[in-house]
């Protein structure tokens, strides 16, 4: 099954492309600044993204480059979403109304409010509520996109897990994880050699600041060309098996606020700060045994149709009328597990689809879900028993896929957007303004 995440907040604020309240001017916030393939940035979407950037850089307490500069990054950001929809679009990806109202319940959990607290709140910032729901439709879009396209790019050995698995099981209790932080200096691979050596000179530049006492975010936001470059280069937290391999190899300390670099790679020249270290626990993994029943929807069946049916399923099951395992026999669409009454075995969550991870890791055992939807169609889950694996062969392969997929998934996916925008035909129309 296949994942999409979406971004926290912050990170959504950054990229909402549309959600501003209308200037005085309509015609002028109307006007098309760029063209992106077929698809078109306006000057309101500049504005918007403008406005939300500098109202997270105000709550952090951060400084923001010139007006120049950070409109440029923001052009940046809005090119390089623009062209991730326009994937989707082409795969047939789409949100719906079901999937997108959770995705909001979601964000306005992890800022420990309700949803109409939510809408109260972005009000308050002169930042429409509609279209905040189509930036966050859009942004599950984009990832969704990215991730179908570039999880077809990435391919492990079967060797690769072994010798990664064999690493991890002479580990000691404790691994380290790293918070870091980028700036890259783009170049690509088949500049000339002036060209390089500009770059080679700004990112030497930049780092002769950082030494003498600059603030690491504020060189981010002005100079980077990183894809957190507006999140001020930061990346968060994580182990060395989980970052690209070409930051892995640099780092050979430990030490808070180190900083490395420049070091070339494909993509141009990187300086990486060590934020903060913490020693990560021991390789376990939680397993979830459960069991499902999955109704698709069609051309003849649909979504709410499919649900009804889950719930008249669901009833009968809790009132006894009919077992779980017969139930599942008769009626699931999933093949596989229906000949095994729904069963799906031990498994890591995180194997499922994001909707379907989330209802086995917090459904108490012994429960039977209340119908949701996932790509897949509609589910009914029920949780049979939970376990610690704690350094079994197994686990460790688990473990050692998944470092392997991250890691090869973060170094493609900077690859495939990279060439997304080298191969787009991209026409600035008008000057952006300062909106």
């Amino acid at each position: 099954m296949k994942k999409w995440k979406y971004s926290a907040l912050s990170v959504m604020l950054m990229g909402m492309t549309a959600t501003a309240v209308a200037a005085p001017q309509l015609q002028e916030l109307n006007q098309i600044v760029t063209t992106v393939n077929d698809g078109v940035i306006l000057q309101s979407d500049v504005n918007a993204m403008l406005k939300t950037v500098h109202l997270n850089a105000a709550a952090e307490g951060q400084q923001l480059p010139p007006n120049n500069i950070l409109r440029q990054q923001v052009m940046d950001k809005l090119i390089m979403e623009n062209l991730q929809i326009q994937q989707a679009k082409q795969l047939g990806l789409r949100i719906d109304d079901s999937q997108l109202d959770q995705a909001v319940a979601d964000v306005a959990k992890q800022r420990n409010m309700t949803v109409t607290q939510l809408r109260q709140d972005l009000a308050s910032a002169g930042i429409s509520y509609p279209m905040f729901r189509e930036q966050l439709r859009n942004d599950m879009l984009a990832s969704e996109a990215r991730t179908i396209i570039v999880r077809k790019r990435v391919n492990i050995l079967p060797q690769e897990v072994d010798n990664l698995a064999a690493q991890l099981a002479k580990q000691t209790q404790q691994n380290v994880q790293y918070n870091i932080s980028q700036i890259q200096i783009a170049v690509n691979d088949d500049a000339d050699k002036a060209t390089r050596e500009k770059a080679k000179q700004e990112a030497d530049k930049i780092y002769a600041e950082i030494k003498q006492g600059a603030n690491f975010a504020e060189l981010a936001y002005r100079y980077s060309k990183g894809p957190k470059a507006l999140k001020g280069g930061e990346w968060g937290w994580m182990s060395k098996e989980e970052m690209p391999t070409i930051f892995a190899d640099q780092i050979k300390t430990s030490s808070k606020d180190s900083v490395i670099g420049p070091f070339r790679s494909g993509v141009g020249y990187h300086i990486l700060k060590i934020n903060d270290v913490k020693g990560m626990p021991t390789v376990s993994v939680v397993e979830v045994k459960a069991r499902h029943i999955l109704i698709k929807t069609s051309v003849i069946l649909s979504d709410a149709a499919a649900k009804r049916e889950l719930e008249m399923i669901r009833q009968k099951i809790i009132s006894g009328k009919e077992t779980f395992a017969a139930a599942a026999k008769q009626y699931s669409a999933d093949p596989g597990s229906a000949a095994n009454g729904g069963q799906l075995g031990w498994q890591v969550p995180s194997i499922y689809a994001p909707a379907f991870e989330k209802e086995v890791e917090t459904l108490p055992v012994d429960q039977i879900s209340q119908p949701f939807k996932s790509q897949f169609g509609w589910h009914i889950v029920e949780v049979e028993g939970r376990r610690n694996v704690d350094r079994t062969e197994a686990a460790l392969k688990n473990r050692a896929a998944q470092i392997l997929f991250n890691r090869k998934f973060n170094e493609e996916a900077q690859t495939w957007l990279q060439d997304l925008r080298a191969g787009a035909y991209i026409e600035q129309m008008n000057k952006v303004n300062n909106g």
